[in-house]
């Protein structure tokens, strides 16, 4: 009989492109079974860098929770906590976006992160949940090789609030990022918890007030689309809602 040699391997964020995403058939990936294997390639997907680049969207809507982790473990990243049980529970709410150019100018990332953390804030809103903690991730070009990164934070309170995600992202992209052209943006929320978790600081008296006006412009894009309300950002150049919002499935409406 052969010995199997045992060792340790490390991978690093940067790796997933060059060694995750080549993998096929599906079934190679943990957490994937031949039956789930099956309905992917229905949907066109057949390796694992097709399932990172597929619409997050349409992978909850056939899946569940199942949708968001496999997106994310195609990414290379967990979300969950070490030892909890996968399934048990929505584990987090995030929201993957490639680009539709290559974005150079800080100020321009900066206005896509508050856009994907408005629509973050609102899925977590919509099943009136919070969480502790904030994942970001960039996505570099590939005319500049590729790579990235992706870093976590937990805060010490609850939130569903754009600000308190913003605010965070934007401290893991000031730490983080090297000033290469970014395509692609991950943002999530986990450690989720009742939104009724939500305190009110001493510091922070508008804070009750702000989760508030969340919910009423949540009520009024339900009502009216999500384009009937968007921040002064969407409307630069830089921003990608007003376009969003124009589609249906994918595709304008």
């Amino acid at each position: 009989m052969k010995q199997r040699k045992k060792g340790v391997a490390e991978w690093t964020y940067e790796d997933v492109p060059e060694k995750l995403w080549p993998l096929s058939p599906l079934r190679e990936m943990w957490g994937i079974g031949g039956r789930l294997e099956k309905t992917l390639n229905r949907m066109g997907i057949f390796s694992i860098g097709q399932l990172a680049k597929y619409d997050l969207e349409k992978l909850e809507a056939k899946f569940g929770v199942m949708g968001n982790q496999l997106y994310y473990h195609a990414w290379g990243v967990d979300l969950s906590e070490i030892g909890a049980p996968i399934m048990d529970g929505q584990v987090s709410f995030g929201k993957g976006q490639i680009l539709l150019r290559d974005y150079k100018e800080k100020k321009e990332i900066k206005r896509v992160i508050l856009e994907m953390c408005e629509e973050v804030a609102r899925r977590a809103r919509t099943h009136r949940k919070a969480g502790r903690t904030v994942s970001f991730g960039i996505g570099y070009s590939h005319e500049e090789f590729g790579g990235g990164f992706h870093r976590s934070r937990t805060i010490e309170e609850p939130t569903n609030i754009t600000m308190d995600l913003y605010r965070v992202c934007l401290e893991l992209f000031e730490e983080n990022y090297n000033g290469k052209t970014v395509r692609k943006i991950n943002i999530a929320l986990s450690n989720i918890v009742e939104d009724g978790a939500l305190q009110v600081s001493l510091f922070e008296p508008d804070r009750w007030e702000r989760r508030e006006l969340g919910y009423v412009v949540d009520r009024i894009r339900n009502k009216y689309g999500s384009g009937a309300l968007l921040r002064a950002v969407s409307y630069t150049e830089a921003g990608t809602a007003r376009h969003r919002a124009r589609l249906v499935g994918g595709h304008k409406s």
